[in-house]
């Protein structure tokens, strides 16, 4: 199976995170548990779950790649909106797991030593480091338009203010001699982790749901089509995301008498119209009724009067 090349590049996005996470995850925990802080540990768990993100962009980006068949006439695309609510899922678990820990441990405290300086150093080197790759996963999210790119650097992103409360908890466990903070600092991490998970789980919900993030393609379509000569009451509009491509569907009206060549060539004129104006359209479906046909029982779909 040949990649093509918006899979190519979110596979060596992909393994440019993999790797930086890696790398900085094993950075973070092995020099968080030699400076005795939970928080910077914390935050290097956080990285772990950042490399099994990144290895599901990876596989996913070849399932995408899979050509339509019989099982999967549309393809594969919304394979990315999937890998999106996996990864919303795994973020979360994360951050559970955080807030599991750091919570028996603010209920059964016990003496704790103040954390080495070098933690701070670390957490300096995460930051921007998370940082850099948010903006770079970030870019090609919205270039290749895959949501679970763009998922992914929302993840990095709150990383960069996870680490900067590390870096604010350590910067406060030294000034007033509490390695309490270190702990709450830890758990309200946790805190941050789950709301990003839930946000993510949310966006990506709006796709699976057959809903649009910008209703101005409603517009463009029923512009699009007052442009044929003809064709009137653009109604019942439907649009749908697979992934980064648009299908949409509507009914447009003819005269009584226009023959079915006619017809034809009008509604090819439309889809034309369509896809000059709106970008990533996987398909056009266009339903021909003659003017002035009324059908009550048509409860979906979206007109001019409806924006």
């Amino acid at each position: 199976m040949a990649l093509g090349k918006r899979e190519k590049r979110i596979v060596a996005v992909s393994k440019v995170a993999i790797f930086t996470n890696a790398f900085l995850s094993l950075l973070k925990i092995s020099i968080g548990l030699f400076a005795g802080s939970l928080a910077v540990v914390a935050d290097g768990i956080d990285s772990a779950s950042d490399v099994l993100t990144s290895l599901i962009t990876l596989f996913t980006a070849h399932i995408v790649a899979r050509p339509p068949n019989l099982k999967f006439p549309f393809g594969y695309n919304k394979a990315d909106t999937l890998a999106t609510k996996i990864l919303a899922f795994i973020i979360f678990f994360a951050g559970a797991q955080l807030a599991i820990s750091t919570f028996g441990k603010l209920v059964h405290p016990v003496p704790r030593a103040i954390p080495k300086t070098i933690a701070v150093y670390i957490v300096m080197v995460s930051i921007v480091g998370k940082q850099l790759l948010a903006l770079y996963l970030k870019k090609a999210g919205k270039s290749e338009q895959s949501s679970m790119l763009i998922a992914n650097a929302k993840n990095m992103q709150s990383d960069v203010l996870i680490s900067l409360s590390v870096l604010i908890g350590l910067t406060a466990t030294f000034i007033f001699k509490m390695p309490l903070l270190d702990v709450l600092t830890a758990f309200a991490v946790s805190g941050w982790i789950m709301l990003t998970a839930l946000k993510i789980f949310i966006e990506s919900g709006r796709d699976l749901m057959d809903g649009v993030d910008n209703p101005e393609i409603y517009k463009k379509i029923i512009a699009a089509c007052t442009k044929v000569g003809g064709v009137s009451h653009p109604h019942r509009i439907r649009v749908r995301k697979m992934a980064y491509l648009y299908i949409i569907a509507l009914d447009i009206e003819l005269a009584g008498e226009t023959t079915l060549q006619e017809a034809h060539a009008k509604s090819h004129e439309v889809e034309k119209e369509i896809r000059q104006n709106i970008e990533n359209i996987y398909d056009v479906v266009i339903h021909i009724e003659p003017q002035g046909d009324v059908d009550d029982s048509e409860v979906f779909g979206i007109s001019e009067k409806n924006l």
